[in-house]
């Protein structure tokens, strides 16, 4: 009974002291993240429906990486003008609707050009939803804040990919309307739930210390240049992941789901409850460091690995347990090293590191798989692991002497 008593007490804690804001801004985004259908299964639907090949799957994900970096800097660049508030909704609202009209383009540069826009409306929310969670949380509990959020990003991860997998099995034309509707509907509760918030009128000191670039903190510059690396070897289980999964593993698409749906579950389990127990107790870059090699030995088992529905299971739960350890304390490493006044400047940037990642992670996948193999591209990414795991202990070592 003891232990018992001491694990609700950890999970109670863990989750005590949170804004109210970031509790309903959580649960607008569990709602819109529940309906993830469409991207789990991109590259799988434009190879085995509308039978593109690997390359071209490659060139739509860059398409999708391009406009994540315009709309990175858009929403950064609107939030400081309009306020966080109306970036997210309209964001929401207008990616609902691009969700479905997506679903019917059937043509290469259709699809090219869809998933652009797309993307590009899509991740103006990023920036100003991550100013928003600084907003409406206290310093203290700011990291917790981020980490509940991630946690119904992820929460809504194990079910979309799960549902979507199912969906796909009858119609692929439902997972765009599935992954729509559920955008808008993210929109309309945000509306009815968060009240709007106006942009802050900013006083002449507040506009002198917008000067400040994020670009003289050279330290957060290599910080984000080791980032997008493991990033880019992280975002292989959302592109080319599936494919192996389906081509090499021969698993349907519900299968593929079920195994997707394993990163969001172990997060929503685990990942406030380890945040809570372990922040504080050593440097955020030791931690990711630790992460980064956690998602070398995933690929390292993925590329030895018999071909058998458990081991990629098994796979799912290394490289979960590499993703946990990393990003959170990536948002508490940016977080700390920003200020009030620009950091919107440090979201965007952040932000867009992903997206270059999302750019170039299913290009050189697709490009090497489709030369080399599947098996190869693993060894390769887990080389990737390691060379941003020693960036990031590299800059932990030049922070102590600093």
């Amino acid at each position: 009974m003891k232990p018992l008593n001491h694990t609700i007490s950890l999970y109670r804690n863990a989750y005590s002291g949170l804004a109210p804001a970031t509790w309903w801004l959580s649960l607008v985004l569990l709602i819109n993240r529940s309906g993830t259908m469409v991207i789990p299964f991109m590259t799988v639907y434009l190879t085995q429906h509308l039978h593109f090949s690997i390359g071209q799957a490659g060139i739509v994900m860059a398409c999708f990486g391009t406009g994540a970096i315009v709309g990175a800097t858009l929403g950064g660049w609107l939030s400081d003008r309009i306020g966080f508030y109306q970036v997210q909704f309209w964001s929401l609202f207008l990616n609902g609707l691009l969700f479905i009209l997506l679903g019917q383009m059937h043509t290469f540069p259709q699809i090219c050009a869809c998933v652009f826009v797309l993307s590009s409306v899509g991740d103006a929310f990023r920036p100003a939803n991550s100013v928003a969670i600084a907003a409406y949380s206290a310093p203290e509990n700011r990291t917790r804040s981020y980490a509940l959020n991630r946690l119904a990003v992820n929460l809504g991860w194990s079910v979309g990919p799960a549902i979507g997998g199912i969906l796909a099995s009858f119609s692929y034309n439902l997972l765009f309307w599935a992954d729509g509707a559920t955008c808008m509907l993210a929109a309309i509760l945000m509306r009815v739930f968060l009240p709007p918030v106006p942009a802050p009128a900013k006083s002449h000191a507040d506009k002198n210390k917008n000067q400040e670039s994020v670009w003289a903190d050279k330290i957060y510059i290599w910080f984000l240049i080791f980032a997008m690396i493991n990033a880019v070897c992280l975002f292989q289980f959302n592109s080319i992941v599936p494919l192996f999964f389906k081509e090499v593993l021969h698993l349907q698409e519900w299968a593929i789901g079920l195994n997707m749906s394993i990163n969001g579950i172990l997060i929503a389990v685990v990942e406030m409850v380890m945040i809570f127990h372990l922040e504080g107790r050593y440097p955020n870059l030791i931690f990711i460091t630790r992460g980064a090699l956690m998602v070398c030995l995933a690929y390292l088992f993925l590329s030895i690995m018999p071909p058998i529905w458990a081991c990629a299971s098994l796979f799912m739960v290394i490289i979960t347990f590499g993703e946990m350890f990393s990003l959170p304390f990536m948002n508490s490493f940016w977080i700390q090293r920003s200020k009030d006044h620009n950091r919107g400047q440090y979201a965007a940037l952040y932000t867009i590191s992903y997206s270059v990642a999302n750019i170039v992670s299913p290009t050189s996948g697709a490009f090497v798989v489709d030369h080399l193999g599947f098996r190869p591209w693993w060894m390769i990414t887990a080389g990737g692991c390691v060379l941003s795991a020693a960036g990031f202990y590299w800059l932990q070592k030049k922070m102590v002497k600093a």
